[in-house]
């Protein structure tokens, strides 16, 4: 396989991963150890392999990681929340488990920057796609049970969701902010629902922002590698100013767990995409979308730009 060429001062070229030599930086901000194969495989991601003579992936790991992650993350909300039907403890699992949370983890630990792509992955800027984080993020998991047994790799996982689980914003809304968002403005009559959208930069490094409007007041902003995430992100900052209370209590929940957890700020903020929706008298109405006049109103969700780097 051809070397990469470094960038300036030794840095990892431009679309390439951090060396492995490196790979101790990870480790730290894990707080786990992790032998060398069990690491690298961990971060190979499939299109490396495909253009690499059909390596092993991390696929495997990131099933591991899945059902463990899972587990964990069960038997916490079980335990704490023994008042909670099962429909509750359902939709705060499938919150704190989803791919959007894990990408935000993966993002505040800096993870993208360690993961081996294919070309066209590190064309697209991969590293900062939400569904290549969190299955490394999962494969990562896998990888701390298989290295540590698993005490280990259930309290990493308990480490990297604890904000979460203690997030009552999060937890009360679940994943599906823009549900929640349209439910409320039909119940209280607040007027329609229309996310504003606009696009930035180039297509291989687009961006997408969105203001959300509610009887034309704005009432959040997103911003996101796709128009639904920037949806989703605006959505969620609306939910604050609609349910400040809910809000303020899972913020100071979620800043006092992230102090305490492995040194990482893991609360996801997704840097959001776009799109617009409004809403009828039912909470089940239909959304529309508009394109904001701004920079660029295109509709394709590309990624993002990642923090590349080189392998040696």
């Amino acid at each position: 396989m051809k070397k990469s060429k470094s960038g300036a001062k030794g840095q990892p070229a431009a679309g390439e991963p951090q060396p492995a030599h490196q790979h101790h930086v990870l480790l730290k901000r894990l707080g786990v150890d992790i032998d060398a194969g069990t690491l690298r495989l961990a971060l190979t991601h499939r299109s490396y392999a495909y253009e690499n003579g059909g390596i092993p992936t991390n696929e495997r790991l990131e099933f591991l990681g899945d059902s463990i992650l899972g587990y964990s993350v069960t038997d916490a909300l079980y335990r704490d929340n023994p008042e909670l039907p099962e429909g509750d403890l359902a939709k705060r699992r499938s919150a704190v488990v989803s791919t959007r949370a894990l990408a935000g983890i993966a993002r505040q630990l800096g993870v993208g920057e360690f993961i081996y792509l294919g070309q066209g992955e590190r064309l697209t800027n991969g590293r900062n796609k939400s569904s290549i984080l969190a299955d490394t993020m999962e494969a990562l998991i896998g990888a701390t049970y298989l290295a540590n047994g698993i005490e280990v790799a259930r309290d990493l996982v308990m480490r990297l969701t604890g904000p979460l689980l203690l997030d009552a914003g999060v937890l009360g809304a679940g994943t599906d902010w823009k549900t929640n968002i349209q439910e409320t403005a039909a119940g209280r009559h607040l007027g329609p629902v229309v996310y504003a959208v606009q696009g930035n930069g180039p297509d291989h490094a687009r961006t997408f922002e969105a203001t959300l409007l509610i009887g034309g007041k704005p009432y959040g902003t997103g911003r996101g590698n796709s128009k639904k995430e920037a949806e989703q992100e605006a959505a969620a900052d609306a939910w604050k100013t609609l349910q400040p209370a809910a809000a303020a209590a899972g913020g100071s929940a979620s800043a006092a767990a992230v102090g305490s957890s492995t040194g990482s700020a893991l609360s996801g903020s997704s840097t959001g995409s776009a799109s617009s929706g409004s809403s009828s008298a039912s909470p089940s109405a239909p959304a529309s979308s508009v394109d904001a006049p701004a920079t660029d109103s295109s509709i394709s969700a590309p990624a993002a730009s990642g923090t590349p780097a080189s392998e040696a």
